[in-house]
């Protein structure tokens, strides 16, 4: 039976990333394209033999051309289909989260198999950012149908927002925008902030205006790991947001906690959930990290024997990663070279263009240039609400350290 689909034929480079288990066929690797379509159509992807390799999302003002949907040739692309990935995307949270499923990550675009979608938990809220054209077409399909899931797992929705904030979305050909998803049953007059609990602490999320889509989820059980070394010691938390490392480190008994970062707006969300959880021996200093670190290092006898390096991506693309990896060397450095032997360091990076290697190995650079070594106590990802996909490396972006320096 012939298909109903658009034909997209491949180069041999392009079939090879495909049945090697990667999702995208990117513009080069498109040689023709045969019938009728219009961008966000489903498109049957074939060899340059005539192979058929999966169906997906395409669209000719990206350069991901095709983003591959499903591999299977009987699958339909019909309500029903979506609600399938949906209730296994949701199942695994279930079982992988247990009792933190009321604040997590929901899908993960590719590593769930619905490309350029995200959707985050955060109590009765849900988060989404579309980010991907075939997605935008179907969402009013896809979101009544996760919270139709929900709601038989127990969890009332009040509201869907959407953070389609974003630059790529211009690359997709689609414009940017944020607001309330409006659907039967759904609210959109709620003011943008939500109280979650993570890890026995309150934080209020503002879910409009905060980065990504709202709060950082995918370090959850990291900032749990640091609780086991922070009871007792003095912690510098170095680009802390909205405070979380630094107030894990503080519920953990930690004699005194200094939090900083560059932004004022996020010192005062930090504040907020300080006094949320009733910590009094944690305080946030606004400073650029990077000057801070220089001039502890310049006074010496520096007074913190625990550091917790959490920077943003300092590089989203191939092309910034030796400037990226020069700036994780000067504060990683920095950071060992401040701290007494015996002290500990957490370290992360959360750019899949800094691979792990090449992490790694920026360390050992930085531990000979400060005359240390490392001792290490642990090497952790992102949370498994984040799944890895091991085809994908796109999905295994979140590096995170935990060392002693002796």
């Amino acid at each position: 039976m012939e298909r109903p689909y658009p034909k997209v034929f491949i180069t041999p480079k392009g079939e090879r990333a495909l049945r090697g288990g990667h999702p995208w066929v990117f513009e080069g690797e498109v040689t023709a394209v045969t019938g009728a379509y219009e961008n966000g159509d489903i498109a049957d992807v074939y060899s340059q033999k005539g192979r058929w390799l999966g169906a997906g999302y395409y669209n000719d003002n990206s350069k991901i051309r095709v983003r591959l949907l499903s591999r299977n040739p009987n699958d339909r692309f019909d309500a029903a289909f979506y609600e399938r990935r949906l209730r296994y995307a949701v199942e695994y949270r279930r079982t992988v989260m247990g009792d933190d499923f009321s604040c997590c990550r929901l899908i993960f675009g590719e590593a769930d198999t619905l490309p350029g979608l995200t959707v985050d938990r955060y109590e009765n809220i849900l988060v989404a950012q579309v980010l991907s054209l075939g997605v935008e077409r179907v969402k009013d399909q896809i979101f009544p149908a996760l919270v139709k899931i929900l709601a038989e797992c127990g969890v009332t929705v009040d509201a869907v927002y959407e953070r389609n904030d974003v630059a790529l979305r211009g690359r997709e050909g689609m414009a940017e925008g944020k607001g309330f998803y409006a659907a039967d049953g759904l609210k959109t007059d709620l003011d943008g902030f939500v109280t979650i609990t993570e890890n026995g602490l309150q934080y209020r999320v503002d879910y409009v205006n905060g980065q990504k889509t709202g709060f950082f989820l995918d370090q959850k059980y990291n900032r749990l790991a640091i609780r086991r070394l922070a009871r007792g010691r003095t912690v510098l938390d170095c680009f802390t947001h909205t405070g979380a490392f630094a107030l894990n480190a503080a519920a953990a008994g930690a004699e005194r906690v200094t939090a900083v970062d560059v932004s004022a707006d996020a010192l005062a969300e930090a504040e907020i959930n300080r006094r949320l959880n009733g910590l009094d021996n944690v305080t946030f200093q606004k400073a650029d990290v990077f000057d801070l670190l220089t001039d502890l290092q310049k006074e010496g006898n520096s007074p913190y024997d625990f550091i917790i390096l959490d920077p943003p991506a300092f590089t989203k693309s191939s092309a910034t990663v030796q400037a990226a990896t020069r700036g994780y060397k000067e504060i990683n450095r920095a950071a060992m070279r401040l701290l007494p032997r015996g002290g500990y360091l957490a370290t992360c990076s959360c750019s899949h263009f800094m691979t792990d290697d090449r992490f790694r190995a920026m360390l050992d650079d930085a531990a000979a240039d400060a005359a240390v070594s490392l001792r290490q106590i642990a090497a952790r990802a992102q949370a498994p609400d984040h799944p890895v996909l091991r085809t994908v490396p796109e999905t295994d972006y979140l590096k995170f350290y935990l060392f002693q320096v002796v």
